[in-house]
C-alpha cells in the first residue's frame, strides 16, 4: 500500500514503525522541521519538509493514487485541508483526519472525509462512561480492530506513577498518544510527568494490548 502521514509527532512515528515494511510504500511530510529530523533518523526513511496542506508540497512528495492519506497534525482546519486537497485533487483512496475539536467530527466527515478521529471525543467518552473495567480500562477499537485505543487511569502505587515517559522505558508496541489530566487535554513528550490520577489514552494493536495494560498497571 502507499501511505501517506503527514504531521504529526509520536503518533506519526508510531504509524512509521507499525507500517515500515517491503509491502507498504511510506511516504512521510512534517511542517516542522526538528520532527522530521528525528523521524528520519529514527525510522531511516525520507521525510519531507513543508506544510501537507499546499499542493506544491505534496506534489513534490509524490503523494498521487495513495491508499491511504493520514493528517495528523495539530490545526484541525490544516488536516482538513491536507485530507481535501490529497482526496480531490491527488486521488488518495481513504482519507483519515485527527481534529482536536469534537465538532469537527461529523462536519468533516459530511464534507467529504472518509475517517474523522477526536482524542478529545475518544477521552470525552471514556470520562463519563461508567461501564469501564472498574473504572480503570476503556477500549475502542479502530480501522477493523487493527488499532485499539486503551484509557487506563493511573493509581498512586503505579510503579510508573510520578516519572517522566522518557525514564519509564514503555513498550515499543505501544505509545501514549495524550493524557487527560483534568481539566486538559495533554499531548505528551518524553518531558510529560505521568501523575496519580492521570487517564492515559494508549495506541496499540490488540495482539500486544494486554502486556501494555500489565506494564503501565505494574505496582512500585
Amino acid at each position: 500500500m502507499k501511505i501517506v502521514i503527514a504531521g504529526g509527532y509520536q503518533a506519526a512515528d508510531y504509524i512509521i514503525k507499525k507500517f515500515k515494511s517491503k509491502q507498504n510504500k511510506l511516504i512521510v511530510i512534517n511542517s516542522k522541521r526538528e520532527i522530521a529530523q528525528y523521524l528520519t533518523k529514527s525510522n531511516q526513511i525520507p521525510v519531507f519538509y513543508g506544510e501537507p496542506y499546499k499542493y506544491f508540497v505534496l506534489d513534490e512528495a509524490n503523494v498521487e493514487d495513495a491508499d491511504i492519506f493520514i493528517a495528523l497534525g495539530n490545526v484541525d482546519t490544516d488536516n482538513f485541508v491536507s485530507c481535501l486537497l490529497a482526496k480531490k485533487v491527488f486521488n488518495a483512496k481513504k482519507c483519515i483526519c485527527t481534529v482536536n475539536n469534537p465538532k469537527n467530527v461529523r462536519l468533516y466527515r459530511e464534507l467529504g472525509i472518509d475517517s474523522v478521529v477526536s482524542s478529545t471525543q475518544l477521552l470525552a467518552t471514556s470520562v463519563l462512561s461508567e461501564s469501564s473495567i472498574e473504572d480503570l480500562i476503556k477500549t475502542m477499537s479502530l480501522e477493523n480492530e487493527q488499532i485499539v485505543l486503551t484509557e487506563v487511569v493511573i493509581k498512586p502505587n503505579y510503579d510508573i506513577a510520578n516519572k517522566r515517559i522518557m525514564d519509564i522505558n514503555f513498550p515499543k508496541q505501544g505509545n501514549i498518544s495524550c493524557v487527560y489530566r483534568k481539566p486538559n487535554v495533554i499531548i505528551p513528550n518524553g518531558s510529560t510527568m505521568i501523575l496519580p490520577k492521570d487517564k492515559l489514552l494508549v495506541v496499540s494493536t490488540p495482539k500486544y494490548q494486554r502486556d501494555i495494560i500489565a506494564f503501565i498497571q505494574k505496582s512500585k
